[in-house]
């Protein structure tokens, strides 16, 4: 689930440091929210966020030198007209930076029409940067999901699999082999874009990882800071089952790639079965490796296939 909408008071409130703004008109209005139809229809915060102008209504409207000098431009009739236009967008904020003065005329107009108006001397593109990353994570479709995220070669892994299967000790030797921990036992991923999932750790469980025999060990404390990440983009699930579970439910060989879905995204999945004498660290790596490869166009198991039909071709081997 995600949430429907923002106050335009807590989105002064929670950038009041970053940006060092003022808010200069619209008092009135501190519970001025973002349009929930728009926010539920946006397909990115980039929908929500953007420079002056009259096309995307609802949206936060950012006014720079040349949006000031567009709307302070031509004859006082003019510039009415052109500030009166931004009313009938039903902005949640307008916001005023690269350290640009407010026109008067649209000081005004934010104070009748009860418009929040922000003020900062940090640039427009800065602006916009901040609160769409800001608004990405807040409405972003979101989940939580049980497993260990990690860090492999690069790439976000959740392991998955049944309670008992060693998921957090295996997190542990991947740790000890110079990979990143995200987060264990629960996860939370968001929707941040059509095709990415970034997942993050709960502020509880940080930097935590809990080792039955053991308990909870503290990797940034034990390891350093380079063995724990604050977030990943999700790219593989490998999912843990026990060795009868792989023998009955999953083919040696699929035919097709696995995929599981996760907030309506396919993200790739291997199965890996837990058996005495496997070294999963190591079957864990190749996996990751081998993902690389199909990311970039390298498709071992097809390649195989072909190769076998080529056999099949020229009679080195019977059909």
């Amino acid at each position: 689930m995600k949430p429907t909408s923002i106050s335009a008071e807590r989105l002064f409130e929670e950038h009041r440091e970053a940006l060092r703004w003022e808010w200069i008109a619209g008092h009135a209005h501190p519970e001025r929210r973002f349009d929930e139809a728009a926010v539920r229809d946006a397909q990115s915060a980039a929908d929500l966020v953007g420079y002056l102008n009259y096309i995307h209504p609802y949206r936060v409207q950012i006014v720079g030198r040349r949006e000031v000098a567009y709307l302070s431009q031509e004859s006082t009739e003019v510039q009415d007209r052109r500030i009166s236009r931004i009313v009938t967008l039903e902005p949640p904020v307008i916001i005023i930076a690269d350290d640009a003065v407010a026109p008067p005329r649209l000081v005004a107009m934010c104070d009748r029409a009860e418009i929040p108006l922000f003020r900062t001397k940090e640039s427009a593109g800065h602006v916009i940067d901040l609160v769409r990353g800001y608004l990405s994570q807040l409405f972003a479709n979101r989940t939580t999901r049980h497993g260990v995220f990690m860090d492999i070669l690069g790439l976000g892994v959740l392991l998955t699999g049944e309670s008992g299967l060693g998921k957090s000790e295996l997190g542990l030797e991947l740790i000890s082999r110079g990979h990143g921990l995200v987060a264990d036992d629960a996860v939370d991923f968001f929707r941040i874009a059509q095709t990415a999932i970034e997942g993050r750790c709960p502020d509880l469980l940080l930097n935590l990882l809990e080792v039955r025999g053991i308990g909870l060990l503290d990797i940034k404390a034990i390891f350093g800071e380079t063995a724990v990440r604050r977030k990943m983009r999700l790219k593989l699930i490998v999912h843990l089952v026990r060795k009868e579970t792989m023998e009955r439910d999953f083919e040696r060989l699929p035919y097709e790639p696995l995929h599981e879905d996760v907030l309506g995204m396919t993200v790739r999945k291997v199965v890996i079965a837990v058996d005495a004498g496997r070294n999963l660290a190591v079957l864990v790596e190749a996996a990751v490796r081998n993902t690389i490869l199909q990311l970039r166009g390298i498709d071992t198991y097809k390649e195989f296939v072909e190769r076998h039909q080529r056999a099949i071709d020229s009679g080195s081997i019977e059909g």
